[in-house]
């Protein structure tokens, strides 16, 4: 990714994915910056993304509808969000969103990239037995346990769910 980038939360997941060279990036966080009123006029951006924020807003129908207006025509929106996962209040924790629900609330774009989850029943359990199982890296060996759970996607267990979107 290049050109101009706002980035809502802590984006540094997608830092591998940018092009630092050829970016002006604006990262802000939740809930400082509100995702449901973007302080930025329209047509500003080339990305934005949020990781992680619209299952805490009262509002998520009308946070998308912000990231689509300060998007450049043909920019592109990444929405990262949780399925299952424990309320973790940052201040509040309304909202589970389904891919099927995410591509609902991006509607109003011209068309979904992608979208869907990631998870499956044993890292559930994993991850409800201790919060240090939802934080660990993925190891680099290939036939290592923890890689095969943190690889093996079953659709009907999603944990986090995402959705990319072209305005």
């Amino acid at each position: 990714m290049k050109g101009n980038i706002l980035g809502i939360s802590g984006i540094g997941n997608f830092y591998p994915l940018i092009d630092m060279r050829n970016v002006e990036l604006t990262e802000v966080n939740y809930p400082e910056a509100d995702m449901q009123h973007l302080p930025y006029e329209d047509n500003g951006f080339d990305f934005v993304i949020s990781d992680q924020v619209i299952e805490h807003l009262e509002d998520p129908k009308k946070a998308i509808k912000e990231s689509y207006r300060v998007l450049n025509k043909d920019g592109i929106a990444i929405h990262t969000t949780c399925f299952i996962n424990y309320i973790h209040s940052c201040p509040k924790d309304f909202w589970r969103f389904s891919p099927d629900a995410l591509r609902y609330l991006c509607q109003g774009f011209s068309e979904i990239l992608h979208c869907e989850g990631w998870g499956n029943r044993i890292a559930i359990l994993l991850c409800f037995l201790s919060d240090r199982f939802r934080f660990m890296r993925i190891p680099e060996i290939k036939w290592s346990i923890r890689r095969l759970i943190a690889t093996y996607n079953e659709e009907k267990y999603p944990i986090v769910t995402w959705v990319v979107a072209k305005k």
